[in-house]
């Protein structure tokens, strides 16, 4: 599966538009890690922590996506938007939101 956040693919022609296809995922982040991401705050430097959980929660909603695409017929994803946020109490969990346009080109 091709996945780009351009409107085309480099090489390929768009020869079918096959609709709008989203994938999602929402990871908690555990009290220790919150912790010790609290401490990585203070002293300064990356949370390497939730870096793994961003990473995590990016690989399941890639899959999503790819996996709705290619059940329309798909082999390609355009225009992709990705979006990262927080939510739940005081922003306790991560969430990824991932949405393209699901094509066939050739």
């Amino acid at each position: 599966m091709i996945i780009t956040t351009t409107p085309t693919v480099e090489g390929y022609v768009v020869r079918e538009y096959l609709g709008v296809v989203t994938g999602e995922a929402i990871l908690g982040a555990n009290v220790f890690k919150d912790f010790f991401a609290g401490i990585r705050d203070i002293l300064g430097g990356r949370s390497a922590a939730y870096e793994g959980e961003l990473r995590k929660a990016r690989d399941i909603a890639f899959g999503e996506i790819s996996d709705r695409a290619a059940e329309l017929g798909a082999n390609a994803i355009v225009g992709v938007d990705l979006d990262y946020e927080t939510v739940g109490a005081q922003g306790s969990m991560l969430m990824v939101s991932i949405s393209g346009t699901a094509v066939r080109v050739e």
